[in-house]
């Protein structure tokens, strides 16, 4: 994997770059559509390349062993070749999944076990088996193994699971690099770094993290209850060390606002289920704010949902038949919703990349964030 950064955006720490993979290219600053079981919910792989053009998406380790199983996506030469998706794709590693089961895993220094939220069956993920199980499924950047603790956790806890994060990178990455790719192609493992919201802590992590020279760099634990400030410092804090040459990926955020904001301080990587999962409730992201289109406000609206949009969908059906689709409980529904909100998403990183490389990104995003808030 290569990165090339093409321009820095002058008022800022804002950058538009280049990630090269065996599946293609990516241009930075990305979103990254969640295909958590090998499918972004609602949407076709069709519609991820024509309406929203997605460069990159995210599968899930946990899900993916649970179902179809490493059996299967063997045989089918990983995901790539199961889901029939040529572009690149990034696997997260399973441990925000296992942090989430918090009533049904137990953590400890070998890895963690956790029951199965579909049949109940126990299994053990170590930082090894979790290297072995990416390997199978083949995505072009695999997550490290860590401990992501909540955003309320006390100093103590906040520490003792950075340790072990930084224990079990380390174990990661020794059995990476004693095991080979199994599709012909390289692969890319990516270290995380935790702290909570402990500045010391996250500064420990970051420079630990900088320490293994990993190809890209991710930014764990964030989002996870903690004050939407705090995250910016957080991302501030841990970007003033992480490595300017490589590409930095902040999990599980978010909010456009959100994204916005991280580009600013140098983040180049993002995913969130918040498009897909607000779109299938009903709720649209647009440049002018947000549409709760379940509102009777919309049952009369003849308009289209987005005539500038890269969706057709977008541009053929109105706010009205959405309206009327969702409140029938229409699965349509659901799915113009869904690709409404990632092209939305996906035009919003390609416009704030436009803008680094004009050099005017910090007043462009003054300029679109109050509106990005509003509620239509």
């Amino acid at each position: 994997m290569k990165f090339k950064i093409e321009k820095a955006d002058p008022g800022s720490n804002a950058r538009a770059g280049i990630i090269t993979t065996a599946h293609g290219e990516i241009a930075t600053p990305i979103f990254m559509p969640v295909g958590t079981a090998g499918s972004v919910k609602a949407v076709h792989r069709h519609e991820l390349v024509r309406d929203i053009n997605a460069q990159i998406i995210l599968g899930n380790t946990y899900h993916l062993f649970l179902r179809p199983g490493l059996e299967t996506l063997r045989a089918a030469g990983g995901l790539h070749g199961f889901a029939g998706w040529e572009r690149p794709l990034l696997t997260d590693s399973g441990g925000f999944q296992v942090f989430s089961l918090a009533e049904n895993r137990r953590i400890k220094e070998e890895g963690c076990t956790f029951q199965s939220h579909i049949d109940g069956s126990r299994h053990l993920f170590t930082p090894e088996r979790v290297m072995d199980i990416e390997r199978v499924i083949g995505a072009d950047m695999m997550m490290a193994f860590d401990v992501c603790a909540p955003g309320e956790s006390d100093y103590r806890h906040a520490r003792e699971t950075m340790e072990l994060t930084h224990r079990w990178l380390d174990r990661c990455i020794k059995h990476f690099n004693e095991t080979e790719p199994l599709y012909g192609y390289e692969q890319a493992l990516l270290p995380i770094v935790q702290g909570c919201k402990y500045a010391d802590l996250r500064r420990k992590s970051a420079e630990f993290v900088a320490s293994k020279e990993a190809e890209a760099n991710a930014i764990g634990g964030l989002a996870v209850g903690e004050p939407t400030e705090t995250m910016y410092e957080m991302i501030e804090v841990v970007n003033a060390i992480l490595p300017k040459d490589k590409p930095r990926y902040l999990m599980g955020v978010g909010t456009p606002a959100n994204l916005l904001e991280g580009i600013e301080r140098g983040v180049d990587m993002f995913d969130c289920v918040m498009p897909t999962r607000n779109g299938r409730n009903g709720l649209l992201f647009t440049k002018h704010g947000t549409i709760n289109v379940k509102n009777s406000k919309w049952a009369t609206c003849f308009e289209p949902i987005d005539p500038e949009s890269t969706a057709e969908s977008d541009r053929s059906y109105t706010l009205a038949y959405l309206h009327h689709l969702i409140k029938a409980e229409e699965i349509l529904g659901l799915q113009i919703c869904s690709i409404h909100n990632l092209a939305f998403y996906m035009w919003l990183v390609r416009t704030a990349r436009e803008h680094i490389v004009e050099g005017d990104y910090t007043q462009w995003k003054a300029s679109v964030l109050p509106e990005l808030g509003r509620r239509l």
